[in-house]
C-alpha cells in the first residue's frame, strides 16, 4: 500500500510540474545565469596566514585586485562577480588588515616593502606569472612595487585613486607629512584620529553625489578590524612608512613609459585623500591611458559600481581578454 501511494504522490507531482511549466509565458523559461561563486582562502606566506578571495575560470587571464586604507578584500566584493565570468580574479588581503593574519609589530614590519613581498610571494605561491592589475589606494605602492619586481607580468593596469605623482598629495597629507619630517611620538599621535569610526565613515561618504547608495555595513566592517587590539599602531606604522614610497615615484613613472601597459584610470573627482589633481599626471608617461572621472568619492565602487563595472570589463575584453 504504502508503494502504491508514493507512486500516486510522484505521478501527481510530475503532472503539476508539467502544468505549471506550460503555463508559464515564454520568456519566464529564460533563467538567469547565477553569479560566479566566490572562494574565500588562505595560503600560509612567509609564516603568516594571508587571506585572499578568488573567482572565476583557472585558465582565464588573471586579474589582481589590491584594496585600499582602512579597508581590505571586502572592498571588492561586489565586483568580483561581475569580473568573474571571464576572468580569474584575486583579491588579498595584507597583514594587519580584513582576514590576514595581525602579527605583533615585534614580529613583522609594517612597511609597504614588506606588504609587496607577501603579495608577490603569494602571486608565486598561486603560479601567477600574468596578470592585470587593479590597485587603489595603498594598492597603488604596493602594486607598482611589485611590478618593479616583475614588470615583464602587468599584462595591464586599472588605476582607482592610488597616486604615483607628487601632484597627488595635498591638504590631507600635511600632518603625515609632518610626521614623516620629525618622526616624533607627538606627530605620530596627532595622526589618531584617522584610525576613528568618523574619519572611516568620512572616507566612505565624502564627495560621493548620493550618499543613500553607501552601505553603513563598510565602515561598520572596517572599523571593527581597525580597533582590534594593536591595530591602531599597525596603522600608523603603515602612513609612516608610506614616506618610502615618494622617491619611488620616479620608478613608477619609467615603468609606466618603458612599458607602457594598456592602463584605464576611473577616479572619484571629489576625493579629498587622493584628489583629482594625482589622475592627470599619468597621461604624461602613459599618454595612451584611458580616463574617466567620476562625480564620486574615496571608495567609488560603492557608489558608481554600476558606471565603473562596464567601463573595466570593456577595457578588459579589448586588452586582455583570451582571444
Amino acid at each position: 500500500m504504502r508503494s502504491l501511494i508514493m507512486c500516486l504522490m510522484l505521478a501527481t507531482a510530475s503532472m503539476t510540474a508539467a502544468t505549471m511549466v506550460g503555463a508559464l509565458p515564454a520568456h519566464a523559461a529564460d533563467v538567469r545565469e547565477a553569479p560566479v561563486p566566490i572562494h574565500y582562502r588562505t595560503a600560509t606566506i612567509e609564516g603568516l596566514d594571508i587571506f585572499y578571495r578568488e573567482a572565476g575560470p583557472a585558465d582565464a587571464p588573471v586579474v589582481l585586485l589590491l584594496h585600499g586604507f582602512p579597508t581590505s578584500s571586502h572592498m571588492f566584493r561586489n565586483l568580483i562577480p561581475l569580473l568573474a565570468d571571464r576572468y580569474h580574479v584575486i583579491a588579498p588581503d595584507y597583514p594587519g588588515y580584513g582576514q590576514s593574519a595581525s602579527p605583533n609589530r615585534s614580529k613583522f614590519a609594517y612597511t609597504f616593502g614588506g606588504v609587496a613581498d607577501i603579495v608577490d610571494k603569494l602571486l608565486d605561491h598561486l603560479a601567477v606569472k600574468s596578470y592585470a592589475m587593479y590597485v587603489m589606494d595603498y594598492g597603488a605602492p604596493v602594486g607598482y612595487r611589485v611590478a618593479l619586481k616583475h614588470p615583464e607580468r602587468v599584462s595591464a593596469l586599472i588605476i582607482q585613486n592610488g597616486n604615483a605623482y607628487d601632484e597627488g598629495l595635498k591638504e590631507f597629507w600635511d600632518p603625515i607629512k609632518t610626521y614623516w619630517s620629525d618622526g616624533s611620538e607627538k606627530s605620530r599621535e596627532a595622526l589618531s584620529g584617522l584610525v576613528t569610526l568618523e574619519t572611516t565613515k568620512f572616507q566612505y561618504t565624502d564627495g560621493m553625489e548620493d550618499v543613500s547608495r553607501i552601505s553603513p555595513d563598510n565602515w561598520v566592517h572596517d572599523q571593527a578590524l581597525l580597533d582590534r587590539p594593536g591595530n591602531k599602531d599597525i596603522q600608523l606604522d603603515m602612513l609612516y612608512d608610506y614616506r618610502t614610497n615618494v622617491p619611488l615615484y620616479p620608478a613608477f613613472q619609467s615603468f609606466f613609459r618603458e612599458r607602457k601597459p594598456p592602463t584605464l584610470i576611473v577616479w572619484g573627482k571629489n576625493d579629498y585623500i587622493f584628489p583629482e589633481a594625482g589622475a592627470h599626471p599619468y597621461l604624461k608617461d602613459l599618454p595612451d591611458a584611458e580616463i574617466h572621472v567620476l562625480n564620486s568619492g574615496h571608495f567609488l565602487l560603492e557608489e558608481k559600481l554600476d558606471v565603473a563595472a562596464p567601463l573595466i570589463n570593456d577595457f578588459l575584453d579589448r586588452s586582455v581578454a583570451k582571444k
